[in-house]
C-alpha cells in the first residue's frame, strides 16, 4: 500500500542529498545516470513514432542524462542531433563518462539544431538552477518555446526553478517531463505546474530509505497523508458523536454561508447550526432543511450560541461582511479555544491590525485566504510555499493559500501542495464549500492540518468528477461519489 513517503516532494538540495546517500550506499552514480537517461528515451519511444530528434544538453548532470537518452534513441534507429552548452572536454564526473560513450558528433548548443527536428529532448538545466538563464541557453530555450515541437524535459523544463516553480528568465513548456525518485515542489507550484506537462516519475534505483535522513517536510497532498485518521462513522456512532458545527451567516451574501453549511453537513458533521441575522432568517430557513437555522438579533444571542460547548467547530467569514460585528464575533469564536475556521471577511476585517488576530489564536485554527486576502494580513516574501510556512509560523494557525496550486502549511513547518484542482473550481462559492468541508471535518475530531489537507483534496476530486459546467453547489452534490472512492482506497472504514 502506498505510504506518505511516496508523496514526499524534494527540493533540489534534498534531491542532491538523496543522490549522495544512494552513491554512498553502493549505487554507482554512472548507473543512476544511465537509468535516468534510458527512462527519458523510453518515454519518447512509448509516445512517438520515429522522427528526427534534437537533444539539447547542458554542462552538468542533466546534460549527462541527455547524452544517455541520445544514445538509446540512436540505437532505436532515430536520427539524433546533439547540442551541448559549453565544451565537451570540460565535462566532469558521470556526465563526462556518458558523453564519452556518445559516438556521434556534438554540436554547439544553438537554435539551429531545431531545424528539421520532429521532437526535442530538453536536458540543458535541471531543477537546481540558481540564476536566470542567458546567452546561448536562453536563445535555445526561447527557440524551443516558439517551435511548436513536442518537448520532453529532463527533470524540469530548463529555466524552471525546481524549488519554487518560478521561471528563471525563460522556460519552454514541456509536453512531458521525466523526473526521478521524487517530484519537486516546482512540478506542482505555478507556473511550473503548467509548464511541466505530463509528469513521469521514474525509479532510478535510489533506495527509499534515504528519505529517513532527509526527513522531507513537504508533500503532495493525497489520501496517504490523512486517510488513516479519516473520521468514518462507526456502527455505534450517532449524530452527537459526529460533532456540531456552528457557521456564522451574513445579512446580504447569504449564499456563502449556506454553501458552507451544506458542505459541513455533507462531509459528516452530525449537526450544523447556522447563525443567521434576524432579518435574513427567512432566507436561510427556507433553503436549508438539514441545518438548524438560529436567528441572532443581538450580541447576547451569539454569545449564547458560543456558550454551548457541544458546538465544537466554528466557521466565520463567508458572506459575513467587513464590519465591526464580524471582527468581534471572530475574536469571540477564537476566545472559546475550540476549532475555528477563518475565511473571507473574517480575515479582511483584520487587515489594519493582523497582530490582533494572531494574538487571539489560542486553539486549533485554520485560515483559508486567497492571494488577495493573504496579502492583506501577511507581508512575507518568497514563493507560495515559503510564504505559507512563514504565515503559519507567525499566526499560529494552519494556513491554506487557495489557488490551482493550493498550499497548506502548519506552524511546525509541515507543508502540503495540492495538485488535483481542476480549472472549473474557479467559480463563485467554491471557496465557501471548502471552508465548510474543513469545518465539518474539524467537528468530527480531525486535527486542523489533516482536516485542511483532506478537505482540499476531496474538494478537488469532487470538482474533477463533475467536470465542465461546475458550479459550487455541484461540489457538495458530487461529494458522495468522492467519498465512495475514498472508502475503497485501502484503509477501510471501521464498521464495528
Amino acid at each position: 500500500m502506498p505510504s506518505a513517503d511516496d508523496n514526499a516532494l524534494l527540493t533540489p538540495a534534498e534531491m542532491a542529498m538523496a543522490d549522495r546517500a544512494a552513491i554512498a550506499g553502493g549505487v554507482a552514480g554512472t548507473q543512476l545516470m544511465e537509468t535516468a537517461g534510458r527512462a527519458v528515451a523510453e518515454t519518447v519511444l512509448e509516445r512517438w513514432s520515429p522522427r528526427p530528434v534534437a537533444v539539447l544538453c547542458g554542462p552538468g548532470n542533466n546534460g549527462g542524462d541527455g547524452f544517455v537518452a541520445a544514445r538509446y534513441l540512436a540505437a532505436a534507429g532515430w536520427p539524433v542531433r546533439l547540442g551541448l552548452l559549453g565544451d565537451r572536454a570540460a565535462l566532469t564526473g558521470d556526465a563526462e563518462h556518458h558523453a564519452a560513450l556518445w559516438p556521434e558528433p556534438v554540436s554547439a548548443l544553438d537554435a539551429g539544431l531545431l531545424q528539421g527536428a520532429g521532437l526535442v529532448v530538453d536536458a540543458i538545466f535541471g531543477a537546481g538552477l540558481s540564476r536566470d538563464v542567458d546567452g546561448a541557453a536562453r536563445a535555445a530555450i526561447e527557440a524551443m518555446a516558439a517551435s511548436g515541437l513536442p518537448v520532453v524535459a529532463v527533470d524540469v523544463p530548463s529555466g524552471l526553478d525546481g524549488a519554487s516553480g518560478a521561471v528563471r528568465g525563460a522556460a519552454a513548456p514541456a509536453t512531458v517531463t521525466v523526473t526521478f525518485f521524487r517530484k519537486k515542489p516546482g512540478h506542482l507550484l505555478l507556473p511550473g505546474r503548467v509548464l511541466v506537462g505530463e509528469v513521469v516519475l521514474v525509479d532510478i534505483g535510489i533506495p527509499a530509505r534515504v528519505l529517513a535522513a532527509i526527513a522531507p517536510r513537504t508533500h503532495e497532498n493525497g489520501p496517504t497523508l490523512w486517510l488513516d485518521a479519516y473520521p468514518w462513522p462507526r456502527l455505534e456512532t450517532h449524530k452527537y458523536k459526529r460533532g456540531h458545527a456552528l457557521i456564522v451567516g451574513g445579512a446580504v451574501m447569504t449564499g456563502a454561508a449556506r454553501l458552507a453549511a451544506r458542505a459541513a453537513l455533507r462531509i459528516g458533521a452530525g449537526l450544523v447550526t447556522l447563525a443567521a441575522p434576524a432579518g435574513a432568517w427567512p432566507v436561510y430557513a427556507a433553503s436549508l432543511t438539514g441545518v438548524i437555522v438560529q436567528p441572532v438579533a443581538a450580541p447576547e444571542a451569539f454569545d449564547a450560541l458560543l456558550g454551548d460547548g457541544r458546538r465544537n467547530a466554528l466557521l466565520i467569514g463567508p458572506g459575513a461582511g467587513v464590519t465591526e460585528e464580524t471582527r468581534e464575533r471572530t475574536l469571540a469564536a477564537l476566545g472559546t479555544r475550540r476549532a475555528v475556521v477563518l475565511d473571507a471577511d473574517a480575515l479582511t476585517v483584520f487587515a489594519d491590525a493582523p497582530e490582533t488576530l494572531f494574538a487571539a489564536i489560542a486553539g486549533p485554527c485554520v485560515m483559508t485566504p486567497h492571494e488577495g486576502e493573504f496579502r492583506r494580513l501577511f507581508a512575507v516574501p518568497g514563493d507560495k510555499l515559503a510564504r505559507a510556512r512563514e504565515a503559519a509560523r507567525q499566526s499560529g494557525a494552519v494556513v491554506l493559500i487557495k489557488g490551482a496550486d493550493s498550499v497548506i502549511a502548519a506552524p511546525d513547518g509541515r507543508a502540503v501542495i495540492n495538485a488535483n484542482a481542476p480549472p472549473e473550481l474557479a467559480t463563485a462559492g467554491s471557496g465557501d464549500v471548502l471552508s465548510g468541508l474543513i469545518t465539518g471535518l474539524l467537528a468530527q475530531g480531525l486535527d486542523p492540518f489533516r482536516a485542511a489537507c483532506a478537505a482540499c483534496w476531496l474538494h478537488g476530486d469532487a470538482a474533477e468528477r463533475f467536470g465542465p459546467g461546475l458550479i459550487a453547489e455541484d461540489i457538495v452534490e458530487t461529494l458522495p461519489q468522492t467519498l465512495h472512492g475514498l472508502k475503497g482506497m485501502g484503509a477501510a472504514a471501521p464498521t464495528e
